[in-house]
């Protein structure tokens, strides 16, 4: 499709316009209490450039659910203060172990559930959940994927039924003991 060019009726038009109108001012904000006719800051000159300020840097992640790391952090200690200082350190020893590395989600909730349920029955009170830290697997399309999926899962299975009510705390293990890619599972008294 060809452009038409403008009739000069059209550009002085125009013109007359642009004479009329007032540039708007990036810098100066709407301030409800201030006059129309104040102004706050001196406008710039027509061609010169305007730069109000310098922009704020732009977060990395889109994502506006808090990480799975500042949301086990932020959870309220449910077991004794001094264990649980000497747990994050990396000082209890753990009483048992599941490696869910490598598996697909179908094969290690059941795994994790029956590990559970057997630690808890035989009286032990902290175990180690390894999962890994996973695979990046992000293509770069405008959906992302989440790093780790057992990693994000495992919290999950570990709050609902039937594991939920046997299971006190749950804390990202000890670089000792597997750092992000291990949790610390604190199973209540049995009963």
């Amino acid at each position: 499709m060809k452009r038409r060019r403008l009739a000069p009726e059209e550009i002085d038009l125009w013109r007359r316009v642009t004479e009329q109108t007032e540039r708007l001012d990036p810098v100066r904000s709407f301030d409800p209490e201030t006059p129309p006719g104040a102004q706050s800051a001196p406008r710039p000159r027509r061609n010169e450039p305007v730069f109000p300020h310098k922009p704020a840097p732009r977060r990395a992640s889109h994502d506006l659910v808090p990480t799975l790391q500042d949301r086990l952090n932020s959870a309220p200690v449910q077991m004794d203060q001094k264990a649980f200082g000497r747990m994050k350190r990396g000082k209890l020893v753990p009483e048992g172990r599941i490696d869910l590395h490598g598996m697909t989600i179908d094969r290690a909730h059941p795994a994790l559930t029956r590990f559970i349920l057997s630690s808890h029955s035989q009286g032990k009170r902290l175990v180690l959940v390894i999962t890994g830290k996973g695979k990046s697997r992000d293509s770069g399309g405008p959906i992302p994927v989440r790093h780790g999926v057992l990693r994000h899962q495992v919290p999950q299975w570990l709050s609902m039924a039937p594991l939920g009510p046997l299971v006190l705390q749950i804390s990202p293990a000890h670089i000792s003991h597997g750092g992000g890619g291990a949790y610390y599972v604190y199973l209540r008294r049995s009963r």
